[in-house]
Formats: structure tokens, sequence, C-alpha cells
């Protein structure tokens, strides 16, 4: 599937299912039987502030390739036209550019670059 000829957002959309149904199974498979439990841990990996800062620290440390680069331009600067009352544009953007590279790798089939970035989040401590 050519990914140029879809939407940002969508991918973005497509991408935030795929990021946060890969944390809530980490925490799952950890035997976290309360759901109280497991939002509070999940909520730590799927916020706006903490996605941006998982986005800003691969571009940091070269971790993305310039592909992937393209996708998260491409993400940060889609127009979005509301964003949550808790979070600023700028961080709202440089999340939706995370979940963007996500459903990009999704849409790609890319399994194991998306494994390769989960772990990355759970195994820092960014």
């Amino acid at each position: 599937m050519n990914t140029d000829q879809i939407n940002s957002l969508v991918l973005a959309y497509l991408g935030d299912s795929v990021y946060e149904l890969l944390i809530r199974e980490h925490f799952i498979k950890q035997n976290i039987n309360k759901v109280n439990n497991l939002q509070n841990k999940v909520t730590k990996y799927v916020s706006a502030k903490a996605q941006a800062k998982y986005i800003n620290y691969f571009l940091k440390n070269n971790i993305l390739n310039e592909e992937e680069i393209d996708i998260v331009k491409r993400g940060r600067n889609a127009k979005v036209f509301s964003h949550p009352k808790n979070t600023d544009i700028l961080t709202y953007k440089w999340a939706t550019a995370l979940e963007c590279l996500f459903g990009y790798l999704y849409i790609k089939e890319n399994k194991n670059r998306i494994y390769d970035l989960i772990n990355i989040i759970l195994g820092e401590d960014l």
C-alpha cells in the first residue's frame, strides 16, 4: 500500500491504536490484574506528553531512519483543528508524529520495527 496517499492524521489514528495496544499488552503480560493499576501504568506511556518525549528521544538519538523521519515530519506538520485542553498544541503535534510513525509502520507491515521502538520506549528511563 502506498502510504503517500494516506492522510497523516489517518496514519496517526491507526498508530494511536497500535501503540496503545502494545503498551497495554506489555503491562497485562506482567500479570497486573487490576484495571485501575493497568490504567495508571499505561497512562504514563500513552499521554501526549509522554509520546512527545519518546519521539523527540528517537530523533535526538538518531534512532530513526530517513524514511521514518519523513513520516514523523508529516505527522508533526499535519493540520490539527483541535487538541486536548490539558496539552499544548506543540506537544500534541509531537504526539501525533509518534502515532503517525506507528501507523505507517503498521501499514507497511514492519512489525519488527514496531517492536524495536516499543522495546526502546519500555526499556529506557527517558
